[in-house]
């Protein structure tokens, strides 16, 4: 898993609020078990209409946003369904960072395991930094995972919380494999001591 420490880029607005799993990639596109190439159908339903063709007023699909790797959103972002090909679909978009209200819990961990940072601010934050992001690419915003900081870019900045085991792997570009193989010479040993004393196993 990439690691995150500091990410300076690109936000896009997207002031909905219960975005849910289904519109964040659709359930037509679960059938792959690979976290690569789902950012071609991340919110495909509000992206391209029937034909396949960008629909233009959708944030994505604007010039200024097509290389956005922060997301502002509104509160209860991820509802829906448990699906873990939403939080693959926003990585492999380019997105590595989501301001919000507030997620659903099972999308707000998956974030966590995925290499994404899942922020949550206060709803008067999240609308500074809303419009903030309505600037377009000339307006760039700063994460500080280490400091714990959002920066608008004209240089206001926000304090947000996260777990610290949490903030610990994603700055370490830890997974679940990742902490286990933390701990494989451990294991190793547990295994040969258990191969001695059980050779029958």
């Amino acid at each position: 898993m990439d690691k995150f420490n500091n990410l300076t880029g690109i936000a896009a607005p997207m002031p909905l609020v219960n975005i849910d799993t289904d519109m964040i990639i659709p359930k037509q596109f679960l059938k792959t078990i690979k976290r690569s190439g789902l950012g071609a159908n991340l919110f495909d339903e509000m992206r391209f209409d029937r034909q396949g063709n960008e629909i233009p007023d959708f944030v994505l699909n604007k010039s200024a946003y097509r290389e956005t790797e922060i997301l502002v959103a509104g509160e209860n972002f991820g509802c829906g369904s448990s699906r873990e090909h939403a939080p693959w679909a926003i990585k492999d978009f380019g997105i590595r960072c989501v301001i919000a209200p507030s997620y659903a819990d099972i999308f707000y961990n998956n974030c966590f395991k995925n290499g994404i940072l899942p922020i949550t601010l206060p709803q008067e934050q999240v609308d500074i930094l809303m419009k903030d992001a309505e600037k377009g690419s000339n307006a760039r915003m700063t994460i500080d995972l280490d400091a714990q900081t959002v920066t608008s870019s004209d240089g206001e900045t926000f304090n947000f919380e996260v777990d610290a085991f949490k903030k610990h792997c994603l700055m370490n570009g830890l997974d679940d494999i990742g902490l286990t193989m933390e701990k494989a010479s451990s294991i190793d040993t547990f295994e040969a001591a258990a191969e001695q004393a059980r050779p029958w196993v």
